[in-house]
């Protein structure tokens, strides 16, 4: 059977991303989802995304990892998926979908997507890191020389041996200034660092709020493929009206076949 399908980036965060309203698309079929983002067998994407019809909402997201299964919250898989429906014309500057983590408010603004996240209330705080769940779990560990620390290595150590068969995302952080921090992640599913993750710079904005290395409550995030932004209120050790900013951007469209 053969599929159009979109690649979608989002600040070097890529997917594919399928019209599955018709509701053709194989989804229990693991092996073709993995094949299809394999980056020499396939068409490369750090997970697949479905556009899926919704009884009262404006469309429901379905996300699997690149390993081909179901996966948890994807930030800038979300904010592609606004993009891409309103490509479609679902939608048009403003948007309200559901995710796996629940539903979502989303708006496109000076050709940025502004994603809302879920509330954050329960964080764990470590000697060396901090932990959450922001649609997806995140661990978060600020590093001295984040530019040559080997990413892949230490994340997949973490991952694994402290957080067991489910796993976490691992993110690595070094403070630029008061409001500017650089990050760089290891995400489960894909098993290797991706140039951008947004669940996982939201958990870093609000884990360096948290950890008082900032004041700030709008903050920026430098990622290995791009710049996002994250914004917050913080009330009664509860994190609520967190957005995640950020460009998201159609790269091609072909057939599977």
């Amino acid at each position: 059977m053969q599929f159009t399908f979109y690649k979608y980036q989002g600040t070097g965060n890529d997917f594919i991303i399928i019209d599955n309203r018709t509701l053709l698309f194989p989804k229990e079929d693991t092996k073709t989802i993995a094949q299809m983002c394999d980056r020499r067998f396939g068409i490369g994407a750090d997970g697949l995304l479905l556009f899926e019809n919704h009884d009262d909402l404006d469309f429901k997201m379905v996300y699997y990892n690149a390993d081909g299964y179901l996966g948890s919250m994807c930030g800038n898989g979300g904010r592609c998926m606004v993009h891409f429906a309103n490509y479609l014309n679902v939608i048009k500057n403003k948007t309200v979908f559901e995710a796996s983590d629940g539903i979502h408010e989303a708006f496109i603004k000076n050709d940025l997507i502004s994603l809302k996240m879920n509330d954050v209330s329960e964080i764990k705080k470590g000697e060396n890191f901090t932990f959450m769940n922001t649609g997806s779990p995140h661990h978060v560990e600020m590093v001295d020389d984040l530019v040559n620390f080997p990413v892949k290595e230490k994340g997949e150590w973490v991952r694994f041996k402290t957080y067991g068969n489910e796993g976490a995302n691992v993110n690595f952080v070094y403070q630029l200034n008061d409001q500017d921090f650089r990050v760089r992640t290891y995400e489960r599913g894909v098993e290797d660092e991706t140039l951008s993750c947004g669940t996982g710079v939201t958990a870093v904005a609000i884990a360096m709020y948290e950890t008082n290395k900032t004041i700030a409550n709008n903050i920026t995030l430098h990622t290995e493929g791009g710049i996002l932004e994250v914004r917050f209120i913080k009330e009664n050790e509860k994190y609520t009206s967190i957005y995640l900013s950020g460009p998201a951007q159609q790269v091609f469209k072909g057939v599977w076949q």
